[in-house]
């Protein structure tokens, strides 16, 4: 690459078409930036710097809380609560959206973040990542929990960070989606993926298979006729993947195609859905839609939906736009029979 572009210089670029544009967004993004930066290191080193194995704290949902989703999330409301972009944060780790300091002015933007997504992963050094959400607070207010409830078509930002073999950055601001490679020796990210496009059709999926007693009919379906490959109704052969974390599986898909589904499911009531829809279903459905993806729960689009709380959980089918909108029809076809 002779000429590189840095993520800097992009989203200066993009903000000289806007008339109202002040440079706080880009000053956000920036801080964002950094703090990813701090992360990758903490991920890389790992052992080196005793970071791995569990913190012995719970989150607000019960989970076993690893060492690097405590200083992952101190990393990231360190980097952002004095800045004066933000009127306020939540994190999927904290109980409660997290105020911006007395000491510090307040800013027009709200963040939601996962701090560090697929954790369970970093003890076998799988890939992790961070995903985030950028919100317009009204102007002039301290936000109340009713601010951050938001649908995701009222998103301004997504945007994930996957440390990987490389640390690769996916951002979208409604004008496409465009990935960004961290250059280790001169510490930017440059563009090296510009409006990344998710192919209509696929014969890759990605699903939990241990999980297959609980999925309700649809989903047995549409699995069911993928197992099937050619000697099915489907008529073709499907690989399957599984991760056991989003930021990978989104990027796959984003790269190559693909459908990822975490359902509905029946095996407690109190909780049918595993992630989060602040946090990790609407950013990377905004993402997903712009790169010509589809996004639903099976019965209604994702970024239509509007939380009802701060950690609430929802079905994610997302991916390959003809596979996802198969996977929809068997629900509503489910619904008439029933």
């Amino acid at each position: 690459m002779t000429n590189k572009v840095t993520l800097t210089q992009f989203l200066i670029e993009q903000q000289r078409g806007l008339p109202d544009a002040s440079g706080t967004f880009t000053l956000l993004l920036n801080n964002i930036v950094t703090a990813c930066k701090q992360i990758s290191h903490k991920v890389n080193r790992g052992n080196l710097i005793g970071v791995l194995g569990s913190a012995g704290t719970e989150n607000i949902q019960g989970e076993v809380q690893k060492k690097l989703d405590v200083i992952t999330n101190e990393i990231m409301i360190n980097a952002l609560n004095w800045t004066g972009c933000l009127a306020g944060m939540a994190s999927e780790e904290d109980d409660n959206p997290i105020a911006i300091p007395e000491q510090y002015p307040r800013g027009k933007y709200l963040a939601l973040f996962d701090p560090l997504d697929g954790s369970s992963n970093i003890d076998v050094n799988l890939a992790v990542g961070t995903i985030f959400s950028i919100l317009r607070c009204r102007e002039g207010v301290e936000p109340e929990l009713e601010d951050f409830l938001r649908k995701g078509t009222e998103q301004v930002c997504a945007g994930f960070v996957l440390y990987g073999p490389s640390t690769m950055m996916v951002l979208t601001t409604g004008h496409g989606v465009n990935g960004f490679t961290l250059d280790q020796d001169i510490g930017e990210f440059i563009l090296t993926h510009s409006n990344m496009r998710i192919p209509e059709d696929t014969s890759e999926f990605a699903i939990n298979m241990s999980n297959q007693r609980f999925w309700e009919p649809p989903v047995q379906r549409y699995i069911g006729e993928c197992l099937e490959g050619k000697e099915g109704v489907r008529g073709k052969d499907f690989n399957m993947r599984w991760v056991a974390s989003l930021v990978a599986e989104v990027y796959r898909i984003l790269t190559r195609g693909g459908v990822f589904l975490y359902p509905h499911d029946l095996r407690d009531p109190s909780r049918p859905a595993k992630l989060r829809i602040m946090y990790e279903a609407n950013p990377m459905a905004f993402i997903i839609e712009q790169a010509g993806g589809a996004c639903s729960t099976g019965r209604e689009r994702i970024l239509d939906i509007k939380p009802s709380a701060v950690h609430e959980r929802v079905p994610l089918i997302l991916g390959s736009k003809n596979e996802v909108e198969r996977i929809v029809r068997y629900h509503k076809e489910d619904g008439q029979a029933q």
